[in-house]
Order: C-alpha cells, then sequence, then structure tokens
C-alpha cells in the first residue's frame, strides 16, 4: 500500500506516520529527512542536492524524484510507502504518478489531517524537546512532570526550534494553503482521498486513519 499524508506543518504527520510504521511495517518517506542523508553519504544525488543547497536554490523536482525512486528501489516491493511532505505541488503530484508506475506502484489514499489554524499556531509554539534524549514536550498540553527535568533521561536542558514562532508558523501554513492545498482536487477525482480531523486527540486521529486504510 503507497499512501500520502497531508497537511500542514505541526499537523501531526510525523507522529502518525511513525504508528503506521510500527504498527505496518510501512516506509515513512520524508523528502527532508532523505535528502539529508544523501548528502551526507555522499550519494550522486546526494552530491547534486548538495551543490545546489550551498548555492543557497532550492533543491529541483527532478533531484527529489531521483531519490524517492531510489529509495523505493532499496525498499523492495513487498514494503509499502507513506509519502510525507510530498507532493507538494501538482507537477511532483504528476511525477510521483509515474515513479509507481515505473515500478508496479500506485497511489491507495491520501490522507489529509485537517486542522483549526489558531490551534495549530499555538500548538506548535509551545513545542520544546530535551537536548539530551530528544522527548518532546509542550508548553500547555505535556510538561514534564517535574519541572526543569525530562521525565526520560533526567536531563536539564531543553531547546525550541527556532522556527517555532507565530510569524513564521503563519507563513508555512499560508504557503501550505497556497502550493500544496491545490493538489488535493487532482485525487479527489480519483475518489482516493479522506479527510481526518488532525487536531483530535492523537490515538483518535491513528484510528481514523486505520479506518479508512482498512475500508
Amino acid at each position: 500500500m503507497n499512501i500520502i499524508l497531508l497537511g500542514p506543518p505541526g499537523a501531526g504527520k510525523g507522529t502518525q506516520a511513525q504508528r503506521l510504521v510500527e504498527s505496518r511495517g510501512m516506509r515513512q518517506l520524508s523528502t527532508g529527512d532523505m535528502l539529508r542523508a544523501a548528502v551526507k553519504a555522499g550519494t550522486p544525488i546526494g552530491l547534486q542536492a548538495k551543490a545546489v543547497m550551498d548555492r543557497g536554490e532550492l533543491v529541483s523536482d527532478e533531484i527529489v524524484s531521483g531519490l524517492i525512486g531510489e529509495e523505493l528501489d532499496a525498499m523492495g516491493p513487498q514494503t509499502g510507502a507513506i509519502f510525507d511532505g510530498y507532493p507538494r505541488t501538482a507537477a511532483q503530484a504528476e511525477s510521483l504518478d509515474g515513479i509507481l508506475a515505473q515500478r508496479g506502484r500506485k497511489l491507495d489514499h491520501v490522507i489529509e489531517l485537517g486542522v483549526d489554524e489558531e490551534a495549530l499556531v499555538e500548538r506548535i509554539t509551545g513545542r520544546f524537546t530535551c537536548a539530551s534524549c530528544g522527548k518532546g514536550y509542550h508548553d500547555s498540553f505535556e510538561k514534564p512532570k517535574t519541572e526543569g527535568t525530562c521525565d526520560k533521561c533526567g536531563g536539564h536542558e531543553f531547546k525550541r526550534r527556532p522556527d517555532d514562532n507565530a510569524e513564521t508558523v503563519r507563513t508555512r501554513l499560508a504557503e501550505y494553503r497556497a502550493k500544496t492545498a491545490p493538489i488535493l482536487p487532482i485525487y479527489e477525482q480519483r475518489g482516493i482521498v479522506t479527510r481526518v480531523d488532525g487536531m483530535a486527540e492523537m490515538d483518535d486521529v491513528t484510528a481514523a486513519i486505520e479506518t479508512a486504510l482498512n475500508g
């Protein structure tokens, strides 16, 4: 099974993808992570991407498509793919169709995590992590049991992502609406889109996604 998880930054795509990896043995294909890994490994596509990024330019669709093709080939045909952060545009959606078809695959489901934008801004701007082990916390929803001490490793240092501020989050939401939301009609015409309430409790979101995939 091959699926796309769609939704703005902070909608919970990463969390839900990880749960699908654990429950169904699927592979999460996050283009950002794949790019960083390819650059670090010095693969031919990684070297191309590094040259582009070093110039301060955006990595082309061709490079991203090449990365995804390589990853699918390495996974083998029995492993399902979760596309996270791709496709972002109509051109990439068309490209993904080709990549899958070349490997005898097809897209089975597109799951959109719907959000309340103001609530999402609060969700994202309140996030922080333990600097030692990476466990995630939140100012309102998940504070450490003992203030200033990580529940998991006992560390006392915490950090926040510099781009987790209200202005940046609103910019990213606007970019999602402008660029990614327009690809939904492409998949709606195929009847493969399911909308899930991304603001619900994590377990409820997981259950709704499972229901969609089992339908």
